[in-house]
């Protein structure tokens, strides 16, 4: 059964002004670029310079009425994107600076699968050689591996591409293939690709020697048993090591060698960063600001319009394209204003926080700190805080960093105080730096040395904070 009733309903929406601003805060110094000029090509009504002309023009409120009457037929919840940060990110001790999206230009060129397939063409094959081949190449992952079995590879190409044919056909195939550049690709595993590189090297002991151990000892190497290495080959140490070097010179991946499929990151720093007499002094990148205005000629337009004593319906429509023009313009150079203003205020509030650090570059200075901690000091929300940290870098007297890469979680060390964790990371690469590499610290060791300097932490602890760090466990860390 159909009824009408009323209801009060309070509902929170933000203003197309708001959501522009919102998308300009989180846009990196090069995409900022890439959205002014497409700003610029789509509304006549902005141009570039320094016309500081005073808007002459006054609001008609029928050309108002009209306006909000013709917007108010948008749905501006369709514009309006969802927050994407985290509910775990706003509460304290629990934000994670591993959880990082990098967007960056990409050059697009030729791939690692097309440059092989490319090399294919180049090779004296038949037709049926060349497409098994190419079939060959694209179950290659991307690291230059070849690791789907070739009896499934002979089974694939039966049932889906009706290609009968059989192992040993494949297994002469796949010679060919490994013989592609970069050396090493199309090997079963790591062993077979280590052994291939070394097999197109100049033949010399230490070659030869390196070949052997891969050959024959593969397991003994992999585990770091030196010892057992030079008993074995009837070798000394040195000339274990000078092998060792030789086989540390390959690439286990030769697939990800490739520039061709690799993705360039262009870093341009939003922010630079200076110390004067002790002071820090802060400045936007220069392509943050850019000189744009109204263009004179829209508002001559506006104003002819206006002084039309009668008005046609093409006329009045017109009038309102302008106006709609000009209306955007201002609102973008607006929000190009306070975006420059949102920026200098978080990243001021952050120098603030972490002074201790920017002064001396020792990251042991480092503050604990969370999106939390500069929201509710400059009184802004927690996701402006995140778009403003998000895929932004500073240009310091110590390096170019991403803005994120100051926040961190917080633990109270053996005096009650609470310490970055990247304090406690920056104790453990020097402790790992500075340890015999002969006999390497444990994690059980390292958590002990760790609570030696007051700062007790479990050895589980330490074993995810080496992990971050890409530190090995301490049998891969074994040299000679």
């Amino acid at each position: 059964m159909l009824k009408q009733s009323l209801a009060h309903k309070l509902q929170q929406k933000l203003s197309p002004q708001q959501i522009q601003l919102m998308k300009l805060v989180q846009l990196p110094t090069q995409s900022l670029e890439a959205r002014i000029k497409e700003e610029l090509e789509e509304n006549p009504a902005l141009a570039e310079g320094l016309d500081k002309a005073e808007d002459t023009f006054d609001n008609d409120p029928n050309e108002e009425r009209e306006v909000r009457d013709s917007m108010e037929e948008i749905n501006w919840d369709d514009y309006i994107p969802d927050d994407d940060t985290p509910d775990y990110k706003t509460k304290a001790n629990n934000y994670s600076a591993d959880d990082e999206l990098y967007e960056s230009p990409v050059v697009v060129s030729e791939s690692f699968h097309e440059s092989l397939t490319s090399q294919l063409h180049l090779r004296n094959l038949n037709e049926d050689d060349l497409d098994l081949c190419i079939y060959l190449v694209g179950t290659i992952d991307d690291d230059g591996l070849l690791r789907r079995p070739l009896e499934d590879i002979v089974d694939d190409l039966a049932f889906s591409q009706g290609v009968f044919t059989d192992e040993s056909t494949l297994e002469r195939l796949l010679q060919v293939i490994q013989d592609l550049d970069p050396a090493g690709v199309g090997a079963r595993d790591l062993q077979e690709c280590l052994l291939i590189q070394l097999e197109r090297k100049t033949p010399s002991l230490k070659v030869n020697l390196a070949i052997s151990i891969l050959d024959q000892y593969f397991d003994v190497f992999v585990k770091r048993h030196y010892q057992k290495l030079m008993d074995r080959l009837g070798i000394d140490e040195e000339g274990l090591r000078e092998a060792i070097e030789e086989i540390g010179r390959l690439n286990p991946k030769p697939g990800g060698s490739s520039n061709m499929s690799r993705p360039t990151e262009n870093v341009i720093p939003d922010y630079n960063l200076q110390i004067v007499d002790d002071e820090l002094q802060l400045s936007l990148n220069g392509k943050n600001a850019p000189e744009l205005s109204l263009s004179g000629k829209y508002r001559e337009m506006l104003e002819h319009y206006k002084a039309s004593t009668e008005k046609n319906k093409s006329e009045k429509e017109a009038a309102l394209f302008v106006k709609q023009k000009l209306d955007s313009a201002k609102w973008f150079i607006d929000a190009i204003v306070q975006r420059q203003q949102t920026l200098m205020l978080t990243m001021s509030c952050i120098l603030n926080y972490q002074e201790e650090y920017f002064l001396t570059g020792d990251e042991r200075k480092l503050r604990p700190m969370i999106l939390k901690d500069i929201a509710e000091e400059i009184g802004m929300d927690i996701s402006t805080v995140s778009r403003v940290a998000s895929n932004k870098y500073i240009q310091t007297p110590y390096g170019t960093f991403l803005i994120k890469r100051f926040f961190s979680e917080s633990m109270t060390n053996s005096e009650g105080e609470e310490v970055s964790t990247r304090e406690i990371k920056k104790i453990l690469e020097d402790v790992v730096d500075e340890e015999n590499k002969r006999k390497p610290l444990t994690d059980e060791a390292l958590a002990n040395i760790l609570k030696e300097k007051g700062y007790p932490i479990a050895r589980r602890t330490v074993a995810k904070y080496r992990e971050q760090l890409d530190i090995p466990v301490a049998r891969m860390r074994k040299e000679l």
